[in-house]
């Protein structure tokens, strides 16, 4: 990995909030030399029946984060979720700090700018957000140094954060014996999430791993962290030293299998804002159904 500022003498303070209705996974992220700290990918909560949005879920965090009087310097989102809505702006709009997102978001938002007809009124160009990352680019918390990989295959603007000893992933792993995320949503592809993940895994064996989403496969109890060199040795999908050829059949086969998620319309309307929910000609929050479009 010597093309990327690998730092493993820096431990930051890594504490987990697990949403239950999203299966998702947020961080706050601590400077270990000082009280700055950042957020890595927060929910907003949705009802989804009834339309209607709360913030419950970034309260916590919100009120974890004034408990211990500290400071946030970022809102870090992993890529355009598909399966839950970002709380950025809402968090910002308390305790300030920067969106940041990868820079191939403007690819997202020119495909998804088109299936929900959104006009020429939406900027495509990542203007929502403070920061675009691209591959490599660093950035601090602090007084620690955090740098951004670009690990797409899953969609085309993923990115992996790796902060000192911690790296998040997103969606690109999950635990050992959750394998990897899907790969066919438009602008996926199999081939670069095997890759993408093999970069992931050229980390130190060392290297903690944060999940973005656990769903306790065969009844475990939810999990959220590991290691390099424990994906390297059991992770189901990609462990052992299965073949790129042997990943994307796998993958594909897979993909076929799974239905779309519950969230993914109210979910990438909003991420792809920043996490703004969108509204009609006069003002009013309003998001769009696109019949047959995904």
């Amino acid at each position: 990995m010597t093309d990327y500022p690998v730092e493993m003498d820096t431990t930051p303070d890594v504490e987990g909030f697990f949403d239950e209705a999203t299966n998702t996974i947020s961080y706050i992220v601590k400077d270990p030399g000082s009280k700055h700290c950042a957020i890595i990918d927060s929910v907003m909560d949705i009802d989804y029946a009834a339309g209607r949005i709360s913030y419950d879920h970034a309260d916590a965090l919100i009120a974890r984060i004034r408990e211990r009087g500290l400071m946030l310097d970022w809102i870090i989102e992993t890529h355009v979720h598909a399966d839950h809505l970002s709380a950025a702006p809402y968090i910002q709009d308390k305790l300030g700090g920067k969106i940041g997102i990868g820079a191939r978001i403007t690819l997202v938002q020119q495909t998804f700018g088109k299936v929900f007809n959104e006009g020429t009124e939406f900027e495509r160009d990542g203007s929502q957000f403070d920061a675009l990352f691209e591959d490599g680019d660093t950035y601090e918390i602090g007084g620690m140094a955090a740098f951004a990989m670009h690990t797409p295959g899953h969609t085309p603007a993923c990115m992996t954060h790796v902060i000192g000893d911690a790296t998040f992933v997103g969606d690109t792993l999950f635990m050992p014996d959750g394998g990897s995320a899907r790969a066919d949503f438009p602008g996926g592809d199999a081939g670069e999430l095997y890759d993408s993940i093999q970069k992931v895994l050229a980390l130190p064996d060392e290297m903690r791993l944060f999940m973005c989403h656990d769903y306790g496969p065969n009844g475990r109890d939810i999990a959220w962290e590991t290691t390099v060199g424990d994906e390297k040795a059991h992770n189901i999908h990609v462990g052992g030293g299965k073949t790129r050829e042997e990943f994307i059949a796998m993958r594909e086969a897979r993909d076929t299998t799974l239905k779309m998620p519950t969230l993914i319309i109210p979910s990438l309307q909003v991420n792809m804002r920043a996490g703004e929910v969108p509204t009609d000609k006069d003002g009013n929050p309003m998001m769009k159904v696109p019949v047959n479009g995904l």
